[in-house]
């Protein structure tokens, strides 16, 4: 490794990690051969890994003043990671690139140079571009969820942009302030949520970069990623009036309500009467609401251990007290004269918003009486 430069740092690669303990060393190794003559510094967002991710980052720190480590407790998202990561940081310039090595670290130096022309206000490192390579995309599944996001995204950015689900991309520090408070910190795809939430239209450039296979660690490309880039597509198609939180957590209610029947559906078959059947069906469906809402709505602030059992109680009370509510307005409704359906979907719109408003104050809520959620 070459000797740390000691002039103030002219680019800070934000590095949101998880459990990425084995790759800390081989990231900083090649971020230093890459970045050779540059004035460099690397942060280390690290969400609290039980891997000891952050100790990795602080040993070589105590001889490398370029790499710092920001380790958060309570707090968990690939976006918010970068935002904080990038306002603790004095550089001009700021590039997010992900901890597990499959992004192409030699490509930051083209990148610089792009923006020291003055030629984008964001230059991303695109799978798709010439020159790019998607092979560490392993599955035709997972290919295919990306060509499928990045299509809807396109029409939603109405500009020409081959990659725009990229996690790999560099800008103005400065410019990256002005959009930070439109942004809904939320999910792992911030560069989409820069480019849709800047109040003027970004320029940017693109540069082909090789996408490699994962050599340590975990995956963390799930179900759960497109769940929260359909949220924040809504998001900003209505404005941010609906809360991300609440367009999931109503997703998640939709899935419930598949499931219910499902079961009232196989335990009617098996004998049972109706009463019991949608008992069974009920129960059912707020067990599988809560882990769902508790990997997705509110992964930040995900129950664990024991308050996972409490949580799991105290969701399905508050959504027991929300289907009376849901029932028994419905039933007022009706008998004022709304008709069927209108005084069916009101009572179950106002047993939603019941349940959201209860569920994120009480069952995930960080001043939860229980204590801490992370």
């Amino acid at each position: 490794m070459t000797k740390p430069h000691t002039l103030p740092a002219e680019l800070s690669v934000l590095v949101p990690c998880f459990n990425e303990h084995a790759n800390v060393e081989p990231m900083v190794a090649r971020l230093a051969a890459a970045l050779e003559g540059i004035a460099w510094e690397a942060v280390f967002i690290d969400d609290d890994s039980p891997d000891g991710t952050a100790g990795a980052v602080r040993h070589i720190a105590a001889t490398d003043p370029r790499v710092r480590c920001l380790r958060r407790v309570g707090r968990r998202g690939l976006a918010s990671a970068v935002i904080e990561g990038a306002l603790a940081c004095s550089s001009r310039y700021v590039a997010v690139i992900d901890g597990d090595l499959q992004h192409d670290e030699t490509r930051l130096p083209d990148m610089l140079r792009i923006l020291r022309a003055g030629n984008a206000d964001v230059v991303v490192a695109s799978r798709f571009a010439v020159g790019g390579d998607s092979a560490g995309l392993a599955g035709g599944g997972r290919l295919a969820l990306s060509h499928t996001a990045n299509r809807l995204a396109v029409m939603m950015l109405g500009t020409k942009l081959t990659d725009p689900m990229s996690g790999y991309f560099m800008m103005e520090r400065g410019m990256l302030e002005v959009v930070v408070p439109r942004l809904t910190g939320q999910g792992f795809k911030i560069l989409l949520d820069i480019l849709l939430s800047s109040p003027t239209r970004l320029r940017v450039a693109e540069v082909g970069a090789q996408f490699r296979a994962r050599v340590a660690g975990q995956s963390k490309l799930s179900p759960l990623v497109m769940v929260q880039f359909g949220a924040l597509l809504v998001d900003k198609l209505f404005g941010g009036m609906i809360p991300l939180r609440f367009f999931a957590f109503s997703l998640v209610g939709a899935v419930g309500v598949v499931v219910n029947l499902a079961v009232l559906t196989v335990v009617s078959q098996a004998g049972a009467g109706f009463v019991t059947a949608q008992t069974a069906g009920t129960v059912v469906a707020m067990i599988e609401n809560f882990v769902l809402n508790n990997s997705i709505t509110y992964r930040d602030q995900r129950l664990r251990g024991g308050r996972l059992w409490r949580g799991l109680l105290l969701f399905m009370l508050v959504c027991g007290v929300g289907a009376v509510a849901n029932v028994g307005i419905a039933g007022a409704l009706y008998a004022g004269g709304t008709g069927r359906t209108p005084a069916g979907a009101l009572g179950a719109v106002i047993g939603v918003v019941w349940n959201y408003a209860m569920s994120t104050t009480l069952v995930w809520g960080r001043q939860a009486r229980w204590g801490r959620t992370s």
